[in-house]
């Protein structure tokens, strides 16, 4: 039985339908906000929250219940999202009935089907006591730990509030799934964060972490690594069996800093970069997955100057057909406006990434958008951009910009002259220009997938003692 229970429906959960879909729980059950009224609450007698209920969202963008469930689903429609805690046995119950109601009255479908239901689910369990985390499945002095079994591991609304409150309560975040679920790259750069931690279930050696092949056991209220007597970590033997991957990830990280205005633009160095390479704008963006807001760079500026000073967090992804995603960080700094920018467009085996652009999409970054850095880089990897609980070769770097402002920083005559062979090609003017260092001419070679176990065992910072929890 699956503890995520998910409403897709054609009309707007309204308040009636949410209430009808709450009283799931009986008389005996409570209801609470938190995450700024983003989740509901269900709680039972003692307190405790047995089912945590996003806001709904109204998704926009095509492809995406596609991408995270693998269920195809016209746009709009409205997504509901129930995640139940293993602290009580009706607590699965309870999430398929709450959805279950939602898409009887608002004409929809439950994933997975097999969970929907429209029963009264009495609540009567008593757990632990209300300590004001979001429901998790293990809650220890050092570590929140979360169960979760379906076939794509998203950064969820959800997610994000035990994330920021696992980090304000000074606890890692572990999440446990078995070994076919994958991630997205948001939610693997989540559990990337010391001391985050993916713990992936294996029949042979226990646990193991799926970033970085680390056996793992419990021991002292949190997964840590099983070491070797000179403190090396063991690497399991599912991570290390990695097969030769045909298809491709092309990868563009780059940051660009400009003077802040009031006319000022956001996105548009991503709408560049995406266009450059794909033909086409981002499909969408969001503050969390599903991405549910059609591609607009002025709304984007709009939430980013509303949360100013602080800085802005957002993801994109592209259109069906052509896997693309994209995370953006929006700060102030004292020399204007910075863009950290990484995306990422997944290719087939019998396609081949637009490598030949990369030169030119460097040149219109530094003359437009106020480009700082840029290094490009190809890898072998899923095309659908998800993340496996496997090792996977690190990328392979095609090409690094700077930008007018570092070279002129640096010197241009020693920017001109790098430690690597070949010279860098000049962009823009002569007064300003940028220099464009390649590195590579794209290719990976098979002998890239070769590893050993020193090297997998420290694809995580949190297999070094040090970082350990508690």
């Amino acid at each position: 039985m699956t503890k995520d229970v998910i409403a897709l429906t054609r009309k707007m959960p309204d308040t009636w339908a949410l209430l009808a879909g709450l009283y799931a729980g009986g008389p005996g059950a409570d209801v609470s906000a938190g995450a700024d009224g983003a989740v509901l609450h269900l709680r039972g007698p003692d307190g405790r929250p047995l089912v945590s209920v996003e806001a709904p969202v109204l998704v926009q963008v095509p492809g995406e219940a596609e991408r995270l469930l693998g269920r195809t689903t016209p746009v709009p429609f409205w997504w509901t999202e129930a995640r139940a805690s293993t602290a009580a046995p009706e607590a699965e119950r309870l999430a398929g009935s709450v959805c279950g109601r939602l898409a009887l009255l608002l004409d929809g479908g439950v994933w997975p089907a097999e969970a929907a239901d429209t029963r009264v689910v009495d609540v009567t369990a008593v757990v632990a006591p209300d300590d004001g985390q979001p429901v998790v499945d293990v809650l220890t002095d050092s570590t929140a730990v979360v169960l979760a079994d379906r076939p794509v591991l998203a950064l969820t609304p959800w997610l994000s509030e035990v994330f920021r409150t696992a980090a304000a309560s000074g606890r890692a975040l572990q999440i446990v799934t078995p070994p076919h679920v994958r991630l997205t790259a948001a939610a693997r750069a989540t559990l990337l964060q010391v001391p985050n931690r993916w713990v992936v279930q294996d029949p042979a050696q226990g646990y193991y972490d799926g970033l970085s092949g680390a056996v793992l056991r419990w021991r002292d209220g949190t997964f840590a690594p099983v070491v070797t007597a000179d403190g090396a970590a063991v690497v399991a033997e599912a991570f290390a069996r990695a097969e030769p991957a045909a298809e491709r990830q092309l990868v563009v990280a780059f940051r660009t800093l400009r003077p802040a205005a009031a006319d000022l633009v956001l996105g548009r160095a991503l709408e560049t970069a995406w266009r450059t390479l794909t033909g086409a704008a981002p499909g969408g963006w969001g503050t969390a997955e599903p991405v549910n807001l059609p591609w607009s760079p002025r709304q984007l500026t709009d939430l980013a100057r509303d949360r100013a000073p602080a800085p802005t967090h957002l993801l994109a992804v592209g259109h069906p057909g052509r896997p693309a995603t994209a995370s953006l960080r929006i700060s102030r700094t004292e020399g204007g406006v910075e863009e950290d920018v990484t995306l990422t467009v997944g290719y087939g085996a019998d396609e081949a990434p637009p490598t030949d652009r990369i030169e030119s999409l460097a040149g219109a970054l530094a003359a437009d958008h106020g480009l700082a850095t840029m290094l490009t880089s190809l890898r072998r990897a899923p095309r659908d951009l998800t993340a496996p609980p496997r090792f996977q070769a690190p990328p392979t770097p095609l090409a690094f910009t700077l930008g007018a402002r570092d070279v002129r920083g640096i010197g241009l005559t020693h920017a001109r002259r790098p430690p690597v062979a070949g010279r860098p090609v000049q962009l823009g003017p002569a007064s300003a220009p940028a220099l464009h260092y390649p590195l590579g001419a794209g290719g990976i070679a098979e002998d890239d997938l070769g590893h050993d176990d020193a090297v997998v065992a420290r694809g995580h910072p949190c297999d070094d003692p040090a970082h350990q929890p508690g």
